[in-house]
């Protein structure tokens, strides 16, 4: 049955088990292809800035308990729905900027997602 499975390109066991193992090494080694808690950009944090409790894990990140969205761009960077102009190579900066534009009186939406800029 081995010899059969030579004929459409299988290899041994032992060669297609060596495969995936190069494959998986190959994917860590790449830090774009791990998921974003295994980089260091998805640390959690939990601070007070400015006056403002921010925390977070990977991309879900609060302001005071309420909802700060955040994209990934396609270099890596992060922007928030607060200040979408600047990107920012980690998520708690992105917050810390949506704190300093915010400033002392802004509060985000409750819905996640809600109106962009929103200072009220």
């Amino acid at each position: 049955m081995g010899r059969a499975r030579r004929g459409l390109g299988w290899g041994t066991r032992r060669e297609v088990v060596r495969g995936l193992l190069a494959s998986a090494a190959a994917v860590l080694a790449v830090p774009g292809c791990l998921p974003t808690g295994l980089t260091g950009t998805g640390a959690a944090f939990d601070e007070t800035y400015r006056g403002r409790r921010i925390r977070g894990t990977g991309s879900r990140v609060t302001v005071d308990g309420r909802p700060l969205h955040l994209m990934r761009r396609a270099d890596g960077t992060w922007l928030s729905m607060v200040d979408h102009y600047c990107s920012y190579p980690t998520p708690l900066e992105a917050a810390r900027a949506a704190v300093d534009e915010l400033g002392p009186a802004g509060r985000l939406p409750l819905t996640e997602g809600g109106l962009h800029g929103v200072h009220a």
